[in-house]
């Protein structure tokens, strides 16, 4: 790695070697330059990764700079939508709810005989956020006897004064959509609305929620369960201080999120879905995932940044070799319409294993070292391990050339969890582990009903009314 002119790795290879041929140092001191030069390579590692060569986000990127939209476009583009795109604008209603009529001021014309020739209009869209208190009230019939007879009142009206549908989707939807504190909450409806909701309503809201997604919890496991292809991922949150992980288990159609105090095996398993599942599992090399019974494939978007680490910090030539091919094959997939033919997926992976039979003489395996034997294996280089992996699990880096339902990268898993970084950021954690629960049930259930296109404010409203959307209810 070069740093200011000065090629770190190749300086450190040299003290390295100048160490080694200097027979009069002490041992502790040999000792204490093999610990300093160690100390080195770490902060340099360190000092060199990013979000183009590992799992770092593009907004903890050192001295980050917002790339152009125009770049390596060729030509300066205007802002706004370009040609050939589909954009809305806003268009006159047909039936406005309210029509002001401006008469001419006379005094401002010339004087003399005028006949109406009609009217030039503009509209203006206007927003009126108002409360509507209905009241029902349940006729009372009393017998000669005495006794009274009370209409029914509808179902979900219990109290003498309560909050009616709209206004618990409303607020859940601010909370678990939107993402906002509940004392924001609490201020959005005093302050808009003139009702005084408590943040322990808003709250409450929430569990009422939880409790009423238990059946759709159930169903969207059944239906992951059966689906060919699955993609799994997992992040931390931050629970009372304490690191928990959340865990997702999704496709295009369904979303599942789960929240548990580990990240491994125990908890993928209290999830109840990958131990039954037969399908393809679609993962970024977790170890824990390969315990399951399955077809795996791997995302390439982690080996991507992976190889570019490599070829960045260590110098591996071949680490940018085997990027470039599977970029290349990626190409070549989307071109052929997601499946190469047989001939071209074995002429690609005939090319994969040269090149990485090749990188086995630029990254060998580390050989023992004189002396006494010491415990445990071989510490390896992050490349050489790379190296490893590749050729080791060959058939699920490559499954997407066969597989045309398994995709190059696991963008879908990652993309479902992603909006739980927001809500990280926003909030900084989860007072407590129900809070967590409720988060991830609810996001769940807006995350599927936004794949079936339901929105968010209407899948909410069919909650608090006791219904499901059709395409849930037609599972029941």
């Amino acid at each position: 790695m070069t740093i200011e002119k000065i090629n770190v790795s190749e300086t450190l290879k040299n003290v390295r070697k100048l160490l080694e041929e200097d027979k009069s140092s002490s041992p502790q001191m040999r000792a204490m330059m093999e610990l300093l030069i160690v100390i080195i390579n770490l902060f340099v590692a360190k000092f060199g990764l990013n979000s183009k060569n590992s799992s770092i986000p593009p907004s903890k990127d050192p001295k980050r700079q917002r790339g152009s939209k125009n770049k390596g476009k060729g030509k300066k583009r205007k802002p706004g939508g370009q040609k050939g795109h589909d954009g809305s604008n806003l268009k006159k209603v047909d039936k406005p709810d309210r029509v002001e009529t401006i008469d001419i001021d006379r005094r401002t014309i010339p004087s003399g005989e005028y006949k109406q020739a009609g009217f030039e209009s503009r509209q203006v869209i206007e927003l009126s956020i108002s409360t509507e208190v209905i009241e029902y009230r349940a006729e009372i019939l009393e017998d000669a006897q005495g006794s009274q007879f009370v209409a029914e009142f509808p179902g979900g009206v219990t109290r003498p004064i309560q909050y009616g549908p709209s206004v618990k989707a409303q607020s859940v939807y601010m909370s678990q959509q939107q993402l906002l504190p509940y004392d924001r909450i609490r201020d959005y409806f005093s302050d808009q609305c003139d009702l005084p909701l408590s943040s322990g309503s808003v709250f409450n809201f929430n569990k009422l929620a939880y409790d009423q997604l238990e059946h759709f919890e159930r169903i969207v496991r059944r239906k992951l369960i059966i689906e060919e292809i699955l993609h799994v991922d997992e992040t931390g949150i931050n629970v009372n201080g304490k690191l928990h992980w959340l865990h997702t288990a999704c496709n295009d159609k369904w979303t599942l999120f789960f929240p548990h105090a580990k990240r491994g095996g125990e908890a993928m398993d209290a999830m109840r879905i990958l131990k039954r599942f037969s399908g393809t599992l679609i993962h970024d090399h977790w170890k824990p995932y390969f315990q399951y019974d399955c077809d795996h494939a791997l995302c390439n978007a982690h080996h991507l940044r992976e190889l570019e680490r490599a070829w960045e910090q260590d110098g591996q030539k071949w680490a940018k070799k085997i990027q470039d091919l599977l970029l290349e094959i990626n190409e070549a997939v989307d071109k052929a319409g997601g499946r190469l033919t047989k001939k071209s997926a074995k002429t690609f992976l005939r090319r994969y294993r040269n090149l990485l039979t090749r990188a086995e003489r630029e990254c060998p395996a580390p050989k023992p070292k004189l002396g006494p034997k010491k415990r445990g294996r071989i510490a390896k280089s992050k490349s050489r391990n790379l190296l490893g992996r590749l050729r080791k699990y060959e058939e699920e880096v490559l499954r997407f050339m066969t597989d045309k339902r398994v995709p190059f990268t696991n963008n879908q898993g990652e993309n479902d969890i992603r909006m739980t970084k927001v809500q990280q950021k926003i909030s900084g954690c989860f007072r407590a582990f129900e809070g967590a629960q409720i988060f991830c049930r609810v996001r769940s259930y807006l995350s599927t009903c936004r794949k079936h296109d339901v929105g968010a404010t209407e899948a909410l409203r069919l909650l608090f009314s006791g219904q499901l959307p059709e395409f849930l209810a037609q599972l029941e």
